[in-house]
């Protein structure tokens, strides 16, 4: 008997633990079709069932909440003939519009992978987003609740002490910090700390087929004064990667010059500063203050610094130029924007002051163009060097950002002043006179009023995530999705409450595996920018063309 007993009794709190709310579910069943709307990039199927089973989850979890409002203020509840009757209509309703958002969102994805030039794949697939969502709605919903089951426990000790509603708040504030110290410690000690580790093994990888440099222009050969060993994976990459001499001439028809590649790594130096002042002897070492062209460059968290951004300034200037960067980092841009962004900030800010004032201390009729590169979490840290547009302007000879993260200070300061009448996807600050936004290489010339040198320009897709994503999305519709869509955006995407942010959460993920010219892939459109920012003289529109064929064969 006492087994029976025990036994009906761990019956029934499976049942509590599985018991649906009738307000709850409709409210689920609306967030799971909203989560099936298209947002700024491709989804495969089983993304987007995460996504859904995330929203479903979230949508319970909003109406739980308004349905225990509800029933705090209205007394009236309904016979159990109309609670059967409501569920019948509730999950009636939901599987015809489950069913009909399914195949809308099918016909969305197929529409946004044809606008990136994109073969669309088999609708078939999206079959199983319902089993996957369910799935996670069903882990998060076990997890939610066994939280509650924790907190109510809790509640019933303190109520000993202390009165009921008071337990039940302390109950819940306790398992809230609680639970917030677990993972932070489980993040910054054991995944952090775990995620460091790897990547750092990583870093200390050599690509096959790179070897150290002969010239001494380039960090990390014989004369150089930093170990090839301590450059690092992408550091290497960087230093040996640039167009050859012969690739050069070959463009320009004249003798090309080595160019110079200075790239201090994580391992060259202990801190932060010593490193920066590193770059500055081997600046010093390779005659770079001699150089036509000196660009300070931040890079992403790993070190990387895409060749599409870098090479066509040796291209352009044939080799009579110089270029600087240094890593802070082992984490990629994703993980060290969450938990390391102070990090990119220090070093694009010290690495650039200090050569700014080496830079400062040549005559001025003997200094190179001073330019200054970012892309993604590179733009967020190069930023911080700067207080404002006239320091822009005093400082650099001209800069470009790419892809800059939504939270990037300056972006976001010109984007919030800009000009009345103009968008948040393409706004003009200042009438353009010195900051300018373009989403692709035809908007270079808008708006027509006078480009001034220097020249700042900031690079973004209308469907890039990074540019777009923040924590504000969850509750607040942003400019950009008031206005008229972007050139590669469907004029279809909304913006809903909790929907949009995660939405971009997953597009996040898929944001360099879009072709380039889209999402986070800006390709050969650096040339372009390259061309409008720091030109040569002589400098023309057929030899853009020429470039961008040269940049994108590699040659």
């Amino acid at each position: 008997m006492t087994v029976t007993v025990r036994l009906a009794g761990l019956g029934r709190a499976g049942l509590r633990l599985w018991r649906l709310d009738l307000i709850a579910v409709a409210f689920a069943a609306a967030f799971f079709c909203l989560s099936l709307t298209p947002s700024l990039l491709p989804r495969p199927w089983y993304l987007q069932g995460a996504i859904s089973g995330i929203l479903t989850a979230t949508g319970y979890g909003v109406g739980a909440i308004a349905g225990y409002l509800a029933r705090r203020v209205v007394r009236w509840r309904p016979t159990p003939e109309g609670r059967t009757l409501a569920w019948r209509i509730c999950y009636s309703t939901a599987t015809v519009f489950g069913i009909a958002f399914l195949y809308q969102s099918a016909q969305w994805q197929r529409q946004i992978y044809q606008l990136m030039g994109m073969a669309p794949p088999p609708t078939g697939g999206y079959l199983g987003v319902p089993l996957l969502a369910a799935l996670f709605f069903a882990v998060l919903l076990a997890i939610a609740r066994l939280l509650r089951a924790v907190v109510r426990a809790l509640g019933r000790v303190f109520s000993r002490w202390i009165p009921a509603t008071a337990a039940r708040i302390t109950a819940t504030l306790g398992v809230v910090v609680l639970l917030i110290l677990v993972l932070q410690g489980l993040v910054a000690n054991v995944l952090i700390a775990g995620a460091n580790n790897s990547f750092k093994n990583l870093n200390g990888e050599v690509t096959p087929g790179t070897s150290p440099p002969h010239a001494y222009q380039l960090s990390g050969s014989p004369a150089s004064l930093v170990p090839w060993a301590s450059l690092g994976r992408y550091g290497r990459n960087f230093v040996v990667g640039g167009p050859s001499i012969d690739s050069l001439t070959r463009f320009s028809g004249t003798p090309a010059t080595q160019p110079i590649r200075v790239y201090v790594g994580i391992e060259s130096a202990d801190e932060l500063r010593d490193r920066a002042a590193m770059a500055i002897r081997e600046l010093e070492r390779t005659g770079a203050f001699n150089r036509r062209v000196l660009c300070v460059i931040t890079t992403t968290g790993t070190g990387w610094v895409d060749r599409h951004s870098v090479d066509p300034l040796e291209y352009m200037y044939n080799g009579d130029t110089a270029l600087v960067a240094m890593q802070y980092s082992f984490l990629p841009s994703w993980l060290s924007f969450a938990v390391d962004r102070d990090r990119a900030k220090a070093a694009g800010r010290e690495l650039f002051n200090q050569v700014y004032a080496r830079w400062s201390e040549l005559p001025a009729a003997q200094r190179p163009k001073l330019l200054v590169f970012g892309e993604s979490l590179g733009a967020f840290g190069a930023e911080s060097a700067f207080s404002g547009v006239d320091d822009l302007r005093h400082r650099t000879d001209g800069v470009l950002f790419v892809g800059p993260p939504n939270s990037s200070a300056l972006w976001r300061e010109f984007v919030t002043e800009r000009d009345d009448g103009t968008g948040e996807t393409l706004p003009t600050y200042e009438g353009g006179g010195t900051v300018r936004f373009v989403g692709a290489p035809t908007d270079l010339d808008s708006p027509a009023s006078d480009w001034n040198q220097p020249r700042v320009l900031y690079l973004q897709h209308p469907s890039d995530p990074v540019v777009w994503w923040s924590p504000r999305l969850i509750l607040n519709r942003p400019d950009w999705l008031r206005e008229q869509r972007g050139g590669d955006v469907l004029p279809t995407m909304r913006w809903y409450p909790f929907v949009t942010f995660w939405q971009l959460s997953a597009d996040l993920v898929y944001s360099i595996k879009v072709p380039p010219g889209h999402g986070h892939d800006y390709g050969s459109e650096q040339v372009d920018a390259w061309a409008h920012i720091a030109p040569p003289p002589g400098w023309t529109a057929e030899r853009t063309a020429e470039l961008k064929a040269a940049v994108t064969g590699g040659s």
